[in-house]
């Protein structure tokens, strides 16, 4: 049985607080220029630049209940696992160290921890409900500052469309956040999401990236080339041009994918559909078609397109995939106007 975390947390004597209830939505995002490794893991501040696009369709919804006389944490309707309920109430204490006790209630419209991003969509609405809660009114980048403690990719998901997270120079990290390129009206890409399983990924990101650090022999590598990428990606956007962004996407991918193969001990997150889903991809440029493949931790297949070749795509991967989804670039997190 699961049990949920409660920590009995108590307010100075002289002080009332009251309770305040606050709602927020946030989706996932997905990394063209891949994050993998960490310059300082307290603080989650990247060892590379990134550049992302956020996705409709896919949600998280977090409620948080600010004032309450235990921290409590559901996720999906159920007690969180012990684990990840201590995550998110130590990111509240960096919301507010002296805080009350809060309610947590957080549920995911796609799989948790199978590699499609939840952590980003998650810790972007936790950031956003609970600063509200808290009645604070920080602006999108204190707001994106804060979500990357929780998470480093929710930094990017408190914006929508494309967007860049550099790795900052700073130690406190105060430069290290989300920077929308360009809002999701801009470009009609899609991204059609090939799940190949929906049992949870067998190495979590932040074990894995540090892992890689201190043994893959290809790290190194991956970090010295990623502010290349990340330009090459940049002005690709800038452009609207798809094969200079898929291009450079599949093989920020595949430089990520060589490092954690190449851990001790590996880390594999891919399946034979993972690879045949991959194989696909290819074959469709073959015949004219304009798709390429990108993957994050764990063994699902993104593939990026023009949206009127999404049909096409889906076909193509159907005999490979559990469960398709087509999204399109989504908006930014937000509170819950229909609270």
């Amino acid at each position: 049985m699961r049990l949920v975390l409660q920590r009995r947390r108590s307010p100075p004597t002289h002080l009332v607080i009251p309770m305040q209830t606050a709602t927020a939505i946030a989706h996932p995002n997905i990394a063209l220029v891949k994050y993998w490794g960490k310059r300082n893991t307290a603080l989650n501040l990247p060892a590379v630049p990134s550049l992302s696009l956020t996705l409709d369709t896919f949600r998280t919804r977090t409620q948080v209940v600010w004032g309450v006389e235990h921290d409590a944490v559901h996720i999906d309707g159920a007690p969180a696992p012990e684990a990840f309920a201590r995550r998110v109430t130590d990111f509240l204490d960096v919301i507010s160290p002296r805080r009350p006790g809060c309610m947590v209630l957080t549920e995911n419209n796609f799989p948790s921890g199978a590699g499609l991003a939840s952590s980003a969509s998650g810790f972007a609405a936790l950031a956003v409900a609970a600063t509200r809660a808290a009645g604070r009114t920080d602006d999108r980048t204190a707001l994106s500052i804060i979500a990357r403690r929780g998470s480093g990719s929710a930094c990017r998901s408190l914006f929508g469309g494309f967007v860049e997270w550099p790795m900052g120079q700073r130690p406190d990290g105060s430069d290290s956040h989300g920077i929308p390129l360009a809002a999701r009206s801009y470009w009609a890409v899609a991204m059609v999401v090939a799940v190949v399983t929906d049992r949870k990924k067998s190495v979590a990101s932040t074990e894995g990236m540090e892992l890689s650090r201190r043994t893959s022999p290809f790290y190194k590598s991956f970090v010295d080339t990623a502010a290349i990428d990340l330009d090459m990606a940049r002005d690709a956007v800038y452009d609207r041009d798809l094969e200079a962004l898929g291009t450079v996407m599949e093989r920020s991918t595949l430089k990520m994918h060589s490092v954690m193969m190449t851990t001790d001990p590996a880390i594999l997150y891919w399946l034979p559909n993972t690879l045949a889903v991959l194989h696909a991809v290819r074959e469709l440029r073959s015949q004219g078609i304009g798709a390429w493949a990108t993957m994050d931790a764990g063994p699902q297949v993104k593939i990026l397109c023009m949206s009127t070749d999404s049909d096409r795509v889906v076909d193509a991967i159907r005999p490979h995939a559990h469960r398709i989804h087509v999204l399109h670039p989504g908006p930014g997190a937000s509170l819950d106007e229909e609270e």
